[in-house]
């Protein structure tokens, strides 16, 4: 027997490579309903070579084969026994919506046409029936479902790519405003910096080029050393405290009261550009406390809702920051949505005392009840192009929701918006 040497071997031709590693067309799945024998075999002989052909002689046989499978294409005959065609056209539908149905008749009369066409058959052939007119309408049906299932998975690959476009816009939105927190953190720590810097240069023209010092300059020098080491010891304080929130994890037990966050988000106000000439305060807890959050998350909630606060008008207004403690789990019945209210996360907030409650209120003009529905969704801005990115408010809502906790907003036209933010807390570690 002759062999054929390796370095001879034909390669093989294009359309041959493409058949052996295309994977499979699946085949199309045709469900024939219909109680006489004659039709439903029939209509088998003629599609079995085309398509994976199922059979039905009534209604219940067909409902419960449309359950077992992912069927593109019914014909279904009108007149039959137990429930009629139309019944089973509405059945079929509701199980499997996207299944497209051609509807077979001996009976034609404009009433039953215009039930299946309202019940979205997409076309219907007249017993006795022609090769040609079936073939014709089996073939359109299967084309009408390909086509629509294309368009769902388009649709559906759209949508995931729009939600993580979205998704991506508001990372990049909440990482910014961290950015701005610890750029204020940086500027906290220059203070004592300066204050350090300052003193030992201080000390440095007291001392001089003196060989010996007197008694007066030690006493200098020994104050000035306290207050370099008070000043140290400020920036060791705020390093940790930002340190442990970057590495704090979900369940870890907050270390940092809620007092030392509002302290840091009131420094973090003063320089802000959203500021101008609004007047603020910030109303610290009595007793303090700490709640299951990160620290840097808490202070981006509140620092959104106040920036949002300074820019509900142009006009000059107070925005305050305030803070109380709840000894009791929240009434939620006594929450109702409406044109002034909005009550979020509901289902997910962890209602059990002791409850953070901490209210950024304004004395602006009010949302207008038309605009209360849309102010959470995100990129939904009231404002000028240039004058946020409309994620202010859907970032709240996100971190709120991941920290178990639950928004209340409340508006009156004319007198002002307070939104309430409620968290679980905890007593502050030690």
């Amino acid at each position: 027997m002759l062999s054929v040497p390796e370095e001879l071997t034909l390669p093989s031709p294009p359309e041959l490579v493409e058949a052996a590693v295309a994977p499979a067309r699946r085949r199309g799945k045709l469900l024939v309903v219909d109680d006489d024998d004659g039709p439903r075999l029939s209509l088998e002989l003629l599609f079995k070579d085309e398509y994976e052909v199922l059979l039905a002689a009534e209604g219940a046989s067909a409902i419960a084969l449309a359950r077992e499978h992912d069927i593109d294409v019914a014909i279904l005959d009108i007149r039959m026994p137990g429930m009629s065609g139309i019944e089973v056209l509405e059945r079929l539908k509701y199980v499997s919506p996207r299944m497209e149905v051609v509807m077979m008749t001996a009976f034609e009369t404009t009433d039953t046409i215009r039930q299946a066409l309202r019940l979205r058959a997409c076309d219907y052939v007249n017993k006795p029936f022609d090769l040609a007119t079936i073939r014709s309408a089996v073939a359109g049906a299967m084309r009408r479902r390909t086509l629509e299932g294309e368009i769902n998975t388009n649709a559906e690959k759209l949508q995931a790519l729009m939600t993580e476009l979205q998704d991506q816009k508001v990372e990049e939105q909440m990482a910014h405003t961290r950015g701005e927190i610890y750029a204020s953190i940086i500027h906290d720590m220059n203070n004592p910096l300066a204050v350090i810097s300052g003193s030992i240069q201080m000390m440095s023209h007291r001392i001089g080029a003196s060989t010996r010092l007197e008694t007066a300059d030690l006493d200098y020098i020994r104050e000035r050393l306290k207050l370099i080491t008070r000043q140290v010891t400020n920036c060791v304080e705020i390093s940790r405290r930002y340190l442990s929130f970057l590495r704090q994890k979900t369940g870890d037990a907050p270390k940092v009261g809620v007092n030392q966050l509002l302290s840091d988000l009131s420094h973090l106000i003063q320089a802000h550009p959203t500021r101008q000439n609004h007047q603020f305060e910030v109303s610290p807890l009595a007793e303090d406390i700490a709640v299951r959050m990160n620290g840097t998350d808490f202070i981006q909630v509140l620092l959104n809702l106040t920036t949002n606060a300074f820019q509900c008008c142009a006009h000059t207004h107070s925005v305050e920051v305030e803070a109380r403690v709840l000894r009791e789990p929240l009434e939620l019945r006594a929450f109702r949505d409406g044109p002034q209210d909005r009550f979020l996360n509901v289902e997910g907030f962890q209602n059990t005392a002791p409850l953070l409650a901490a209210m950024v209120r304004d004395t602006g003009p009010g949302i207008p009840p038309e605009v209360v529905p849309k102010i959470f969704q995100a990129y939904f801005s009231t404002k000028g192009e240039k004058q946020g990115t409309g994620l202010g408010l859907n970032i709240v809502q996100r971190l709120v929701k991941e920290a178990k906790g639950a928004l209340h907003l409340r508006t009156v036209t004319g007198q002002g918006t307070a939104f309430t933010v409620y968290l679980p807390a905890v007593p502050v570690a030690t």
